[in-house]
């Protein structure tokens, strides 16, 4: 849809209970306001306004709203629909050059969002036309995300709790093992033992069975006797008033970690049941240091919507990994990103770092990197920024990783 075809447009300044909603036309006079209920009666009410200005099907009129998310704007995007998520910060920039009062009103600011489109429709993009697969996949990446660091900010917290008086706990479950507390055995143990003292009376038979509670099969006597031999160490220990007390609070975050891991869990296996199902999926499982859900989250932030990005660079710079300049008279300045997809950052980074073992081309440019005086991170963006435009490229063009074309100018380096 051009700028220069649409005559009518709409700004919604959003709120928890109502929304406000203006109409302007292309020369910006005030077409309509109102007030809508944020229910099915509400949206209804918006969707008649709309229409009484000439919105149809084949030519909706194009909205403009602060949020990218919520049952209004699933509304509005039923159709063809162009929806605009204006940043907030821009909204207001815009608002200071029709006074200087810093008046504010939010019948004002649905008028203020209409004119931005009015004005500026070519400078801003629409919410991309993702699937509605991908967009299933982006809440239950993003759910997993957020309960794996939920599940390590509780661990985290736990384990200051145990160093305060239960350091034989730590010594069984932190020393050289994978998983750490976070492991369904140390779990099971804890909830049986919650105290040094309750550790230290556990007999054989207790450990072995509820280490097999916690799934474990090989080698279960050789743990039973390393976790007896390490409870009945010496240790300083509390008072028992206070140990006892610490067990009672140590109870209560257990049971959250439990609840934490599980849903960690449970996420991960419906992540990588719905990303299978997506026509991507094999791409982004070609390259190296992607899986089911690291490629999940990374599917969920860029979409497949093709026409989202205009080109790899578009892409890098949502992600954060193409740098930004900034100059002004003899000022010039080359730096990284601060405004970016903190969750793609996240992952990207995650798959930089696990692809200098999965690719040899991958290894030869960070060394190279590093060679030529970047740290660590400077020298994984770069190579994530790599990356980014391999993947860019391979998802326009329905084709797999191909390590020999992706790093041929490493090739001699990746050899050696």
């Amino acid at each position: 849809m051009k700028g220069a075809d649409v005559t009518v447009f709409c700004g919604i300044d959003w709120a928890e209970k109502h929304h406000d909603v203006a109409l302007v036309d292309e020369a910006g006079k005030l077409l309509a306001k109102a007030r809508i209920s944020d229910d099915a009666a509400g949206y209804r009410k918006l969707l008649d306004m709309l229409a009484g200005h000439g919105d149809t099907e084949a030519e909706p009129i194009p909205v403009a709203i602060e949020t990218s998310r919520g049952l209004l704007v699933a509304v509005l995007r039923a159709g063809k629909r162009q929806v605009f998520a204006i940043n907030p910060l821009a909204a207001s920039r815009y608002r200071d050059r029709h006074g200087v009062s810093r008046k504010k009103s939010d019948p004002g600011d649905a008028l203020v969002l209409a004119n931005i489109l009015r004005t500026d429709l070519h400078m801003h993009r629409p919410l991309p036309a993702d699937s509605d697969l991908v967009k299933a996949i982006a809440v239950l990446a993003r759910a997993q995300q957020d309960a794996v660091w939920n599940r390590q900010q509780i661990g985290n917290q736990l384990r200051s709790l145990l160093r305060e008086y239960y350091p034989a706990a730590l010594n069984a479950f932190l020393t050289g093992r994978h998983g750490g507390l976070a492991r369904p055995e140390a779990r099971a143990i804890l909830a049986i033992a919650p105290t040094p003292a309750k550790a230290a009376k556990l007999t054989k038979t207790q450990i072995r069975a509820a280490l097999k509670r916690a799934g474990r099969q090989r080698g279960a006597d050789a743990e039973t006797d390393r976790l007896q031999v390490v409870f009945r160490a010496e240790y300083a220990r509390q008072a028992p008033l206070v140990e006892e007390a610490m067990g009672t609070r140590m109870l209560a975050l257990l049971r959250q970690f439990d609840a934490a891991a599980q849903s960690a869990d449970d996420l991960a296996q419906a992540v990588e049941e719905s990303f299978h199902q997506h026509r991507d999926a094999e791409v982004i499982l070609s390259f190296p240091g992607l899986g089911p859900q690291l490629g999940a989250r990374v599917l969920a932030e860029i979409g497949d919507d093709r026409n989202r990005f205009a080109d790899a660079r578009a892409l890098k710079a949502y992600a954060g990994s193409a740098p930004v300049t900034r100059a002004s008279g003899k000022k010039h300045y080359v730096g990284r990103r601060f405004v970016k997809n903190d969750r793609l950052v996240h992952a990207g980074y995650l798959w930089a770092f696990c692809a200098l073992r999965a690719s040899p081309g991958a290894d030869a440019h960070y060394r190279r990197r590093r060679e030529r005086g970047d740290w660590h991170a400077a020298a994984t963006r770069n190579l994530l920024n790599r990356m980014l435009g391999q993947l860019f490229h391979c998802l326009q063009n329905g084709i797999h990783f191909d390590e020999q074309r992706a790093f041929a100018p490493f090739a001699h380096l990746a050899a050696a």
